[in-house]
């Protein structure tokens, strides 16, 4: 509930009135600018009637008041000139701008890991901005460099052993996220980022150091954005990701760079925005054209070919996975960032499943589905993806057979915490309602609710 003084808001009044006395515009225009920063806000004019009357909206909606009048008036106007107290250390926009400079980087990162620890609102169930990722990907396109990555003077130095417990700590939370599902590792990769490696980034260090510590970071952001994700947090997702890209631009790393855009575009699609998907992934392929890494070229062609299916292009998904099997003809065993170990023959299965599923084509959805199943071990939450893939495929053929693999897919998310997985089981549930009246059926299908139910 907002604070209320005693007098009315005499100064946010008198803004209104040289505004032109803009009740209903000013109220649309801050609930616009929350869902761009991907905020829930249900505001009207009867709302700004409140805030005149004195009173005071929770941040960052001071900040949000102050940003629309300055648009109005044509001048900077801040919270505290509207009469609001605006007690949120962090912007709303906190981690969704790829930052022009270097330290403002790294301000952005650390406030982002700082503000998560501290659990703020402002964080917390955000959606899905539209319009952050394409200007993210500009931006880190059309950067000039290469940067220098220098510290400022500090009493620390930094030194190859800190960057190797960094990349050490990247290794082993990557390792849980796919056992154990981004729920159950985000809140300690957060953690981890806030104490230990905010103050490397703070410390003293050559350009070389600089450039691998600056490496080693994005790769635990991008951990904490892709966990965020499996836990369909997609807005806290999103500013993770963003931050992980710069960090990784900063380091002069295209690879690692094409692999977040890939990440992106992964999200977009799933969000049910395929054209920005194929986008992103146009971006990450310049980007590991530049990374000399046939593989991950293969997967950019990859996340494409996944949006033009989501798009229901049959044609220009078929292209882009020709493309993407050349690509990964090319590859060379070993040779590839250890980030990049999940990529192999049954993951590409796995994703022209996805595709040849958004497509409707439940036969080549089957096939490589089954070809997937030979992924390698210690990707759980990947094998129940894959296996709900098959069942789904399998449900108009053999709806009992559907349930006999869905089973295996249910056994596995129970163990994992991984919103992404219910959400497959969800849709897996949907596609058996028709045979209902098979007993096999009515419980998997009650058993799914039971387990989604309890997951949320």
């Amino acid at each position: 509930m907002g604070r209320r003084p005693k007098q009315p808001n005499r100064q946010l009044h008198e803004l209104v009135e040289e505004a032109g006395g803009v009740r209903k515009a000013l109220a649309r225009r801050v609930v616009d600018r929350g869902r761009g920063l991907g905020l829930e806000l249900r505001y009207d004019h009867s709302s700004v009637g409140r805030w005149l009357a004195g009173e005071q909206p929770q941040a960052p909606v001071p900040q949000l008041i102050a940003d629309v009048l300055t648009e109005l008036l044509g001048r900077r106007i801040t919270p505290a000139a509207c009469g609001m107290a605006d007690n949120s250390e962090a912007a709303a926009d906190l981690g969704l701008e790829f930052s022009l400079s270097l330290s403002g980087a790294v301000s952005a990162a650390t406030a982002l890991w700082r503000s998560d620890v501290e659990h703020r609102r402002f964080l917390q169930d955000t959606s899905y901005a539209v319009a952050v990722y394409p200007a993210a990907s500009m931006r880190w396109l059309t950067l000039p460099g290469p940067e220098h990555p220098v510290s400022c003077e500090s009493s620390r130095r930094i030194g190859q052993t800190d960057v190797d417990a960094v990349r050490t700590m990247a290794a082993a939370f990557r390792d849980l996220d796919n056992k154990v599902g981004g729920g159950k590792v985000r809140s300690t990769i957060v953690q981890y980022l806030h104490s230990s490696v905010s103050p490397l980034l703070r410390g003293s260090y050559n350009e070389r150091i600089g450039r691998q510590l600056f490496g080693s970071t994005a790769e635990l952001v991008r951990l904490a954005g892709w966990a965020a994700y499996d836990q369909e947090d997609h807005g806290l997702a999103q500013r993770y990701l963003i931050q992980a890209l710069r960090l990784a631009r900063a380091a002069g790393d295209s690879g690692l760079s094409a692999e977040i855009l890939a990440a992106m575009s992964h999200q977009a699609t799933y969000v049910g925005r395929p054209g920005d998907a194929v986008d992103l992934a146009r971006a990450a392929r310049f980007a590991a054209r530049g990374a000399a890494l046939p593989a991950l070229e293969s997967e950019c062609h990859l996340v494409e070919a996944h949006g033009h299916a989501a798009r229901r292009d049959g044609s220009s998904c078929a292209s882009s996975l020709n493309a993407a099997e050349r690509a990964f003809g090319k590859a060379e065993r070993g040779r590839q960032p250890e980030w990049l170990s999940y990529f192999d023959s049954a993951y590409m299965a796995a994703k022209m499943a996805h595709c040849f599923r958004e497509l409707g084509d439940e036969t080549r959805t089957a096939y490589f589905a089954e070809k997937s199943l030979g992924m390698s071990a210690g990707y759980q939450r990947g094998r129940a993806f894959n296996l709900t893939l098959l069942a789904s495929a399998r449900v108009s053929g053999d709806p009992r057979e559907a349930v006999r693999i869905g089973r295996g897919a249910l056994d596995i998310a129970t163990e994992l915490e991984s919103r992404r997985s219910l959400s497959y089981l969800r849709d897996l549930r949907y596609r058996l309602g028709r045979y209902d009246g098979i007993v096999e059926v009515t419980d998997f299908r009650q058993q799914v609710r039971e387990l989604t139910g309890r997951r949320g």
